[in-house]
């Protein structure tokens, strides 16, 4: 369970006192779930702006699929796919996160005004952590086993939950022994990343006793092959069982939901929070 009361993230201090909604920007052109749609500068300002009005209280922009078999793009590449959306979304009124694992893209990002970022590595590439601790942007540490090219080959684990909480705790050490303030970092689980579907919903199902260090947890795992795994639904079609694994995260102590359905995924919410708070006047 999150001890801190707030997340610091750039600009901007969250409260956590409810699960907050971060909505997917891909600038990308083959992302698993929406490539193409949005790689365009212009189509990708349009559907975030979409997002913040149904609701969503960060935006996670990526300008590089880390999809299982993806390959990694460069840095120059990742970077004109990224900054022009970001110089447009910067006064947007809410975070601007990037999904990146390299230090370049890092300060290059953080110097056009993102507020966060998001690494799917956990700060482990040379650099990262130097890239990042001078600043005071939000940090999201994930946990991946392998690469994404090969992390579905044959993922093991001989403790799921203790495999991946001190890998998370050990990097969360490290920004800490860099300088970061430890209300800048939450963590993130990894779903799908080097996970099979059923170490994917022993995660799931047993997160709340997984070892967050007393940080956030973000949990992202909308549309992923677990929920086709579960429904038998083809991407597009996997919104409900999306819904049901968002649900279940925060049912489980998660603080931020990573998801693509915003307005859906808030209206969900709100009848969760209904349920368990309450219903305001």
């Amino acid at each position: 369970m999150a001890t801190n009361p707030s997340f610091l993230c750039g600009r901007f201090e969250l409260m956590l006192e409810r699960p907050l909604v971060m909505g997917i920007v891909n600038v990308t052109p083959d992302s698993f779930s929406d490539g193409g749609e949005h790689d365009a500068p212009n189509a990708a300002i349009a559907h975030a702006r979409r997002l913040l009005a149904e609701g969503a209280d960060i935006l996670d922009l990526g300008g590089e699929s880390t999809r299982p078999g993806s390959r990694a793009v460069e840095a120059d590449e990742e970077l004109r796919r990224l900054l022009p959306v970001i110089d447009a979304l910067r006064d947007c009124g809410a975070p601007l996160s990037v999904d990146t694992c390299k230090a370049e893209v890092m300060r290059a990002v953080l110097d056009a005004g993102a507020d966060m970022i998001n690494d799917i590595r956990g700060f482990a590439q040379p650099q990262t952590i130097e890239a990042v601790a001078g600043s005071n942007c939000g940090l999201c540490v994930m946990h991946m086993q392998g690469e994404p090219r090969t992390m579905q080959d044959a993922p093991h684990y001989d403790d799921l939950l203790d495999e991946v909480g001190g890998f998370l705790g050990e990097r969360a050490r490290r920004l800490r022994e860099a300088g970061v303030n430890a209300r800048r970092i939450v963590l993130d689980p990894g779903f799908g990343f080097g996970k099979t579907q059923i170490q994917n919903y022993e995660l799931l199902r047993r997160l709340h006793e997984l070892d967050a260090h007393g940080y956030p947890l973000l949990a992202g795992l909308s549309r992923k092959s677990m929920i086709g795994a579960a429904t038998g639904r083809p991407v597009q079609e996997r919104l409900a069982g999306s819904l049901a694994g968002a649900l279940a995260c925060v049912a489980r102590g998660a603080a931020i939901v990573r998801v693509h359905d915003v307005a859906a995924t808030v209206d969900a919410l709100k009848v969760w929070r209904a349920v368990e708070k309450g219903l305001s006047a």
